[in-house]
């Protein structure tokens, strides 16, 4: 069982860094292998719907993202975070997820998924909201904890003194534990739902 973890920060040190550590920390103590990479320092341009994904079987930009969904691929889970810039995720950190869900065409029905956002001060709820989506349409699920995956510091490291907001994270790591163990059996019990064909519409006129 192994979860990668995505740090949307620059900073490979900060607040959004700490966060995502303490969740790693804990889903290694429930026996779960862990990975972080950190993509916020990293020139990643967005998608240009060239479609070339479709052909290839990967992103026509060969940088971060197609090195990333190898990872993903073989991962039970992923966990995204973020810090709030203007009450919205990282642009880099966007640009890579918008790629990254695109161009992978393996299927990622039951994979765990979870976002964090680290703030200074608000957007974080609307920062968790956003992530959240990129789970939410492709047939994972979404991780909880005992309070929105989110917490609370200016300085780097200083989210470490936000008590809630540390103890948020370990009970998202054990959650997480719990959702990728519990599936694992479930699938060795029940098989996957038997899923129907989406009909894609567009405007009906």
């Amino acid at each position: 069982m192994k979860v990668l973890l995505i740090n949307g920060s620059p900073k490979l040190n900060g607040n959004t860094a700490t966060c995502l550590k303490e969740v790693a920390k804990t889903l290694e103590i429930e026996g779960v292998e862990t990975e972080i990479v950190t993509v916020g320092n990293k020139n990643i341009r967005g998608c240009i719907a060239c479609g070339s994904c479709v052909k290839n079987g990967k992103c026509a930009f060969d940088d971060a993202v197609n090195e990333i969904a190898e990872k993903f691929k073989e991962a039970d889970g992923i966990v995204v975070g973020s810090p709030v810039y203007y009450a919205s995720a990282n642009g880099t950190l966007v640009s890579l997820l918008d790629r990254l869900f695109y161009s992978t065409h393996f299927d990622k029905t039951m994979k765990v998924g979870a976002s964090i956002a680290v703030a200074r001060r608000g957007g974080t709820t609307a920062t968790f909201d956003e992530l959240n989506k990129y789970f939410t349409i492709s047939n994972m699920v979404v991780a909880a904890s005992s309070y929105w995956n989110i917490a609370n510091g200016g300085k780097p490291s200083e989210v470490s003194e936000d008590k809630e907001g540390m103890s948020t994270m370990r009970n998202l790591g054990r959650n997480i534990a719990f959702l990728i163990k519990s599936i694992k059996l479930g699938k060795e019990t029940f098989g996957l739902p038997d899923l129907e064909t989406p009909a894609r519409t567009n405007f009906i006129r």
